[in-house]
């Protein structure tokens, strides 16, 4: 069935069966690499993507589940000031080792603060909860939320 989605603010089409998780529509059939496969159950957030401006794990996303929503990958994020800044923030702190779960983290990073501008420890810990960093990357990580908050950032 072909799916009419709105992915980076252009307009595609994706020729998929409705139960097919939006990650490999992405990946498989769109070319958008960004998103990572990580555990397939939605738990590692490798694979996070924003649908509408929330933070969902598209391992697990059934594309027909979308409609007219709009999806947003790591390739779209820094098109949005918020997105721009937390990218910016990653790169100026390094945060990235292997850099595999880096695109979910920044994605999950960005839904927070622009959800709240100026985010808490606690804030930052049940926004991040969800994704996992195996290089352990979590002090760097929480530096530049708080970085790209515009507080002062310790890494």
């Amino acid at each position: 069935m072909a799916f009419k989605l709105n992915v980076n603010g252009k307009a595609v089409t994706a020729d998929v069966d409705g139960d097919t998780p939006l990650l490999w529509v992405l990946r498989d059939t769109l070319g958008v690499l960004g998103p990572k496969y990580g555990c397939g159950v939605g738990a590692c957030g490798a694979c996070t993507v924003h649908v509408d401006g929330a933070p969902m794990r598209s391992c697990s996303l059934p594309v027909e589940s979308l409609g007219a929503a709009k999806v947003v990958t790591i390739e779209g994020v820094g098109a949005d000031p918020v997105g721009k800044r937390v990218q910016d923030a990653w790169t100026e702190l390094d945060v990235a080792q292997c850099g595999y779960c880096q695109a979910g983290q920044i994605m999950s990073a960005t839904a927070l603060l622009k959800a709240k501008s100026r985010p808490t420890d606690a804030d930052i810990d049940e926004a991040m909860g969800g994704n996992i960093c195996r290089c352990a990357t979590y002090t760097r990580i929480r530096a530049a939320i708080k970085r790209a908050s515009g507080q002062k950032a310790e890494a």
